[in-house]
């Protein structure tokens, strides 16, 4: 249901941003017609005036000084039409001398003024007709965007209000001001590497010493980047509670031993620069299901980038713990040392139903399989995963009688339930993937916990997709806000036309 709340919200918000949007350049349109309409309204005094100080003076004359001013005014405040060129043109001829001419040119002249005020009162009540076309849909689509994301926080209440007890306070500028600097580090990361590849691409021409400034210059740029977001982003990163409230839907809740932290925090190579940690690209995928949350480690200055963090009191962790095993849709937990993750195991096999639990294990933890069979009524056959990947080597999840279902990770389990054409189809989107960006060990853990989930009717699609994507958030987020800047350019600057005069 939440998961439905959300995609209307979205699909309201977008009708509701696009029509917006078109709907502020007509008003800024609507705005410069009326403002041109009033800048005209004095045209029949000063046409008048204009045609009187053409009646006594003879050919030859010097044209008298209400021609310069008439003319003067005119070419200020008339729009581009025939008033403005009769003007000029009998302005010219007086100039000459040939004031009967002058007097010829503007026969028709308070005719013609009457005409233009007519038109341009049309053009203002056009743009005015146009502007609300739009502005009405905008509004009526912000009613129910607005009341889905309101009936969407609703619905995530009472996790929030779990959750929010154990997120430290911060002020309340404080992730508004480095979500800005975020912004700035964005845009100079995507600014400088789309600098540094166009600098080495043999299409454009270009000489060597502005090839080379480009490429100084775009290196540059992104080495900045990515020292301003390694600094921002741990500091504008929301808290559990934020991420509830956001999002709506019953969390993912991730448990892990906090000595894993430092192998979640690793960074996969690839041919582009990516900032983000196999913990980033986990929760990216765990995303389809819903918020990823977890516990932080206590003490930790800076929070893990990720699942979002709240932190638990250390002797009395445990009551928390369990309200939100109940209140999550899933429970992602990652195998380890420690009694407290045991302990968690033991609780969630007790007391929630078994398609709510995943494990996750890495292939370098002995006695693991051991400690794992002796609380489950068949062996799960994890000792039999052979695999030196310290990050996961295998996904556990559990049938309506806690059965274990073992999947290895990088196994092409689902695919050979596929046709001949679909399984083609998925080999050629691998190599281009591939090509584009080379997968990661989460893409295929994110490609195994689908599989995976799929089994126990948990269906979260596009969870390999999004686990890749987010290895390139931080540049897909540089496109989008220098997207954004451009697309707010161009009424800021109309608006500053506007208003300045």
């Amino acid at each position: 249901m939440s998961s439905g709340l959300r995609a209307w919200a979205r699909l309201f918000t977008v009708g509701a941003v696009v029509a917006g949007y078109v709907a502020l350049h007509l008003a800024l349109g609507a705005g410069a017609a009326l403002r041109a309409q009033d800048r005209f309204r004095d045209a029949p005094a000063r046409a008048a005036a204009f045609t009187a100080a053409l009646k006594h003076p003879a050919d030859g004359a010097a044209p008298p000084a209400g021609i310069r001013t008439g003319t003067a005014w005119f070419r200020e405040h008339a729009p581009d039409g025939r008033t403005r060129s009769m003007v000029v043109a009998a302005a010219d001829a007086a100039g000459a001398g040939r004031i009967s001419v002058a007097r010829a040119r503007v026969s028709g002249l308070a005719a013609e003024v009457r005409r233009e005020e007519a038109g341009l009162a049309r053009d203002a009540a056009a743009s005015r007709t146009v502007t609300l076309c739009w502005a009405m849909p905008a509004g009526v689509l912000l009613v129910p965007a607005l009341w889905l994301r309101r009936r969407r926080r609703a619905g995530a209440a009472e996790v929030v209000a779990v959750v929010s007890r154990f997120v430290p306070r911060q002020p309340w500028w404080r992730r508004r001001v480095y979500l800005v600097a975020d912004g700035f580090g964005y845009v100079l990361f995507v600014v400088g590497t789309l600098a540094a590849q166009m600098s080495q691409q043999q299409g454009y021409k270009m000489p060597l010493t502005a090839q080379v400034l480009l490429l100084a210059g775009g290196l540059a740029a992104l080495g900045a980047g990515v020292l301003v977001l390694r600094h921002t982003r741990p500091r504008a990163v929301r808290g559990a509670a934020q991420a509830l409230r956001a999002d709506g839907r019953r969390p993912v809740l991730y448990l892990r031993s906090f000595a894993d932290d430092a192998a979640a925090a690793e960074v996969d190579d690839g041919p582009f620069v990516t900032l983000h940690s196999r913990e980033e690209q986990l929760a990216g995928a765990l995303g389809a299901v819903g918020p990823v949350i977890t516990v932080g480690r206590p003490g930790e200055p800076l929070p893990h980038l990720g699942a979002a963090r709240f932190y638990l009191p250390l002797d009395d962790w445990q009551p928390a713990i369990l309200r939100l095993m109940e209140l999550s849709h899933l429970i992602v937990l990652r195998l380890g040392a420690g009694d407290g993750l045991w302990w968690e195991v033991e609780q969630a096999r007790a007391t929630q139903p078994a398609r709510k639990l995943v494990l996750l294990a890495s292939g370098r933890q002995p006695g693991t399989a051991a400690r794992l069979d002796a609380q489950l009524p068949v062996p799960s056959g994890l000792d039999a995963v052979v695999s030196d990947d310290p990050w996961t080597a295998a996904v556990v999840v559990f049938d309506p009688s806690w059965a274990p279902r073992l999947y290895p990770v990088g196994s092409s389990a689902g695919a050979r339930r596929r046709g001949p054409l679909t399984r083609q189809l998925a080999r050629v989107g691998r190599l281009y993937r591939t090509a584009m960006l080379p997968l990661t060990p989460t893409h295929h853990l994110a490609r195994t916990l689908q599989a995976a989930l799929a089994t126990v009717d948990v269906h979260a699609r596009r969870m390999a997709w999004r686990a890749t994507f987010a290895t390139q958030a931080s540049l897909w987020r540089g496109f989008a806000l220098v997207t954004t800047l451009g697309l707010l350019a161009w009424p800021g600057y109309r608006a500053l036309r506007f208003f300045g005069g």
